[in-house]
C-alpha cells in the first residue's frame, strides 16, 4: 500500500517562490506596494531590500511610522475577518522583491498550515512588540536617543549576528519624522554622533557599536564615547537627586526651635 502522505509543508519555501495565489514582485526605490485607502486584497512578504510605511493626515502630514526589513510581512491587515481599506502607504526605499499573496490564499494556508501560522503568529507578536517600544520611546525618551535607537534598527542590531551597519539612503527629513523632531535638530545630532565616532556618513550612514552606549546608558554622550571597560565605576547623582540632597541638608542644618 503507497503512502498517500503529502510532504511536510515548508513555510521558508512558501515564501521563496510563486505559485497559485501569489507571484513576486519587483519594485523600484520610491515605487509603491499600496496606498493608503487602497482595498486590503493581498499580503506582501518582503524577500529582499528595504521600505517605509507612512500615514498622511486630513491636513497633508506624512509621517513615517517604522522601516520595513527582509523577512517581514507587509499589509497583514488584509488577513482581518473583514477586508478594509489600507490604512498606511507602504514604499521601496531601495530595490525590493517581494511576494504578493491574495487575501484568500493567505488565509488559507493559515488556517490549513500549522507551521506557517506559527511563524505569521511569531511575526504579528514581534510586531506588536515594536510598536508598543516605539510608544513607549516616543512617549518618555530623549530625541537624541529615539534617532540612536532608530538607527541601530535600521542597522539591525540584536537582530542579526552580521548587523547591516551600512544603512540604506535614508534622509534627514525621513528620520525627523520618525522621531517626531525637525530636521534641523536630526542634523545637530547626526553631526555630534560622527563627532563621538558613533556613526560615519558621506551620503550613507554607518553606524558603529558604541552607538549602543546613547540607548543603554543615561549619561551624556561624551561620558559614553568612553570604552565599556571605563563605564564599569557608578555614574555620579543626577541633579535631580542632588536638588535633593541639597534640600535635606539645608533641613538639617535649620536651628530647632526651642520646645
Amino acid at each position: 500500500m503507497t503512502d498517500s502522505k503529502r510532504p511536510a509543508f515548508d513555510p521558508q519555501a512558501f515564501l521563496a517562490n510563486a505559485g497559485l495565489g501569489k507571484r513576486i514582485v519587483h519594485l523600484k526605490p520610491k515605487q509603491i506596494f499600496f496606498s493608503q485607502g487602497d482595498v486590503t486584497d493581498a499580503v506582501f512578504y518582503l524577500q529582499d531590500g528595504r521600505a517605509k510605511l507612512t500615514v498622511v493626515s486630513n491636513a497633508g502630514k506624512e509621517a513615517t511610522i517604522t522601516l520595513l526589513s527582509p523577512g517581514e510581512f507587509v499589509g497583514e491587515e488584509a488577513v482581518a475577518a473583514v477586508a478594509g481599506n489600507r490604512l498606511a502607504t507602504a514604499t521601496a526605499i531601495t530595490v525590493c522583491t517581494a511576494l504578493k499573496i491574495d487575501r484568500k490564499e493567505m488565509i488559507r494556508v493559515i488556517h490549513e498550515e500549522h507551521a506557517f501560522s506559527d511563524l505569521f503568529l511569531a511575526f504579528l507578536l514581534a510586531r506588536s512588540m515594536r510598536t508598543q517600544a516605539d510608544l513607549v520611546d516616543q512617549l518618555f525618551n530623549s530625541s537624541e536617543k529615539r534617532l540612536a535607537r532608530v538607527l541601530l534598527l535600521m542597522a539591525e542590531f540584536g537582530k542579526s549576528p552580521e548587523p547591516q551597519t551600512l544603512l540604506p539612503v535614508i534622509t534627514q527629513e525621513n528620520l525627523a519624522e520618525m522621531i517626531g523632531t525637525t530636521r534641523s535638530r536630526v542634523s545637530r545630532f547626526m553631526n555630534r554622533f560622527r563627532r563621538l565616532g558613533f556613526i560615519e556618513y558621506n551620503g550613507r550612514i554607518r553606524v558603529n557599536k558604541s552607538l549602543l552606549n546613547v540607548v543603554l546608558h543615561d549619561q551624556p554622550f561624551e561620558q559614553n564615547a568612553i570604552s565599556a571597560a571605563l563605564l564599569v565605576s557608578p555614574p555620579g547623582p543626577s541633579k535631580s537627586a542632588q536638588r535633593i540632597a541639597k534640600v535635606v541638608n539645608t533641613i538639617k542644618q535649620a536651628p530647632k526651635k526651642p520646645t
